[in-house]
């Protein structure tokens, strides 16, 4: 009959049906400054503020995933993706039967959000009033948002971050670290990835990297403090022309370039130092590298 040679694709129609993931569509009151929670094993989670005081949960739920829920009360609602069988959600021998589950969140604009991912790219978008916590493990986290206090910790996804922070910590090994809109304290870190941040005035600044290279702008408040060690990676920090500080900088084999005075080599061997009084000397800046370059700049 002609129907048997129809037969292999109507199996495998069936079977991608089957196989297809389960439309989300989920909604729960929320105060107008809840915290959220999601944790997300494999997919993408996408956070859009706005201003209703209800949270709202679109997306795909993967194949071996357990039914989504919204649980809590109006002041802490929870998302979590779980896979079928698994009693935790680290139990990777249910996790590797486990689809992508795709996230659409819509929160009030003033949330607290705390977001756990595996293997999930994050946005978060439109926040305004609320602390901002990520931890991610290979997924590029990208932030806008302004927020009084943003926690990110990722192993090998980028850190993008735009909008305000008054309070940041941005933790990163392999992935870069991009963050333009720094408040009053900031301290990063990163093993090998590029870091390009600006902002300030600082009260506390601090930045540590082994491999990656660096380019920093901003100003420092009256008592206000930098810290920046590299081991190998090249340091440029922008500077305005009316900084008051203790400025001390080192290389022990890089080379060392500064607007705001003249540095000394030694006599026998490698590097070279900086020790400058800029403006009245109200607060310190401190620049180490190993055998990255480094360069100071006076901001146009």
């Amino acid at each position: 009959m002609k129907t048997t040679r129809y037969l292999p694709l109507l199996l495998c129609l069936c079977m991608s049906d089957a196989l297809a993931g389960t439309p989300i569509q989920l909604q729960h009151a929320a105060s107008a400054a809840a915290r959220i929670s999601v944790s997300n094993i494999a997919g993408s989670v996408n956070v859009i503020a706005w201003d209703r005081n209800e949270v709202q949960v679109g997306g795909e739920l993967g194949e071996g995933a357990k039914p989504l829920a919204i649980t809590g009360d109006n002041d802490h609602l929870v998302i979590k993706v779980e896979p079928n069988g698994g009693s935790g959600w680290f139990n990777f021998g249910g996790d590797s039967r486990m689809a992508p589950t795709t996230l659409e969140l819509h929160v009030p604009r003033a949330s607290s959000m705390d977001v756990n991912v595996i293997s999930a790219p994050l946005v978060i978008d439109g926040l305004a009033g609320g602390r901002i916590k990520i931890n991610t493990v290979s997924g590029n986290a990208r932030i806008n948002a302004r927020t009084p206090s943003l926690d990110v910790d990722s192993v090998s996804g980028g850190i993008e971050f735009s909008g305000h922070a008054e309070q940041a910590s941005l933790q990163t090994v392999s992935g870069e670290i991009l963050a333009p809109a720094l408040g009053g304290q900031a301290r990063l870190q990163t093993i090998s990835g590029r870091v390009q941040a600006s902002g300030g005035p600082w009260q506390k600044f601090s930045l540590s990297t082994v491999s990656g290279n660096v380019q920093l702008a901003g100003g420092l408040t009256a008592g206000g403090t930098v810290d920046v060690d590299s081991m190998s990676g090249d340091v440029q920090l922008r500077l305005p022309a009316d900084t008051s500080a203790n400025l001390h900088a080192s290389s022990f084999s890089g080379d060392l370039r500064s607007d705001f005075g003249t540095p000394t080599k030694p006599e026998h061997g490698p590097g070279s130092s900086l020790d400058a009084h800029l403006g009245a000397g109200n607060g310190k800046i401190r620049i180490e590298t190993f055998s990255g370059d480094l360069r100071l700049r006076k901001q146009d």
